[in-house]
């Protein structure tokens, strides 16, 4: 079962997957949803990861403070994807850079849940659209985002 476990994420990746898990940077505790972007997930070095956040009102005045687009939230709701039971936003101007064995030490440590349902690619474009907006976006994150 371990190996299972250990195999799991490597061998199933791709863009559009969403995990859920506590992210160490936050301050809450709480875990959040966390879609990846790259185009090649299995051999990229580092996956990048947008997070979902259900306060979608706070997440806008924090963007507008900011000076970011708009267009860099995107709302989904629970009608496009029906794991997120409440309207939620994905701020794509805050990337996380996530190995594929970190993901997995914390599916071994059972703080890692796997959603089964992929992200609609209606919904994957609009992220990497609203990343590529962003002048929070680094080059080096664009390319692996758009396969250049």
């Amino acid at each position: 079962m371990e190996d299972l476990a250990h195999y799991s994420i490597p061998a199933k990746i791709k863009i559009g997957s969403v995990y859920y898990f506590q992210e160490e940077r936050f301050s809450s505790g709480e875990p959040h949803y966390f879609t990846v972007l790259n185009k090649n997930p299995r051999t990229d070095e580092l996956l990048m990861l947008v997070c979902a956040s259900s306060k979608v009102d706070k997440r806008r005045r924090i963007a507008k403070s900011l000076g970011f687009s708009e267009k860099t939230l995107v709302v989904v709701l629970p009608s496009e994807y029906s794991i997120f039971k409440e309207e939620t936003v994905i701020d794509c101007n805050n990337i996380f850079e996530k190995t594929i064995q970190s993901l997995v030490d914390k599916q071994e440590k059972g703080e890692l849940k796997i959603c089964e349902k992929l992200m609609p690619k209606e919904i994957i474009q609009k992220l990497i659209n609203g990343a590529l907006m962003s002048n929070q976006t680094s080059e080096e994150i664009r390319k692996i985002i758009l396969e250049i």
